[in-house]
């Protein structure tokens, strides 16, 4: 049996000279987080309203897209845009391939959750904003949008998470965020097992600075219950 060379688990200095190279794709890790986090939101809103929806002809679509956003890898999505589409004539740079990629992928994720937080309101509520003459619009705005958020927010708070950890996927197809800076020094120096760690602990600690912004959402939502 080998002997386990424990010294070359980690090299402190390394990690040291590396951080500030590394910490430098940290833009590109949260830019691509979270604009495909809010314009998920977005597309999950409605792909949601169209789940709930009594109408067959905005049901099956949105259920045929969330199936197939569910069913499909993420990296698969981003080969697709970034290498298969401009074979018929549509480029993106890996930037905005990533941002399209993950923004439709996390919206099929959003638009169960938002589906399930909508439907816990209890259709008293609906009752209730009718009778006070509101539209279906104003209902949602001001009755049934601020009670399903409070139940939305922790796994709201689980996809963001994903988004984050999965953005190291976009080194795949060459975004120079943390993990593709952290492959580059490795590389350099054959020492992968450090910047791994390195980059591993960074991940970890902007999670850990969402799951605070979670805490605090989740406390300024509960107050009044």
């Amino acid at each position: 049996m080998n002997e386990i060379k424990w010294g070359l688990l980690f090299d402190p200095q390394l990690a040291i000279d590396a951080f500030p190279y590394v910490l430098g794709g940290i833009w590109y890790t949260l830019l691509i987080s979270l604009v495909s986090m809010m314009i998920g939101l977005v597309i999950g809103f409605f792909l949601a309203l169209a789940r709930t929806s009594r109408f067959t002809i905005l049901q099956w679509p949105a259920r045929l897209y969330i199936s197939f956003m569910r069913g499909v890898p993420i990296l698969v999505i981003l080969f697709l845009l970034y290498f298969g589409f401009p074979v018929i004539g549509i480029e993106f740079s890996a930037v905005q391939a990533a941002m399209i990629g993950f923004s439709l992928n996390s919206a099929a994720y959003i638009a169960e959750i938002l589906r399930s937080s909508l439907s816990s309101v209890d259709i008293g509520q609906w009752e209730s904003s009718k009778a006070l003459g509101l539209s279906y619009w104003q209902s949602m705005k001001r009755i049934i949008l601020p009670q399903s958020i409070r139940i939305a927010i922790p796994p709201l708070s689980n996809v963001l998470m994903d988004l984050i950890k999965a953005s190291s996927l976009a080194a795949m197809i060459t975004v120079p965020e943390m993990f593709q800076k952290a492959r580059i020094v490795g590389a350099r120096e054959y020492d992968l097992l450090t910047l791994l760690i390195l980059v591993a602990l960074m991940y970890w600690a902007i999670c850990s600075a969402m799951t605070v912004l979670q805490n605090y959402l989740e406390k300024r939502y509960t107050k009044y219950l």
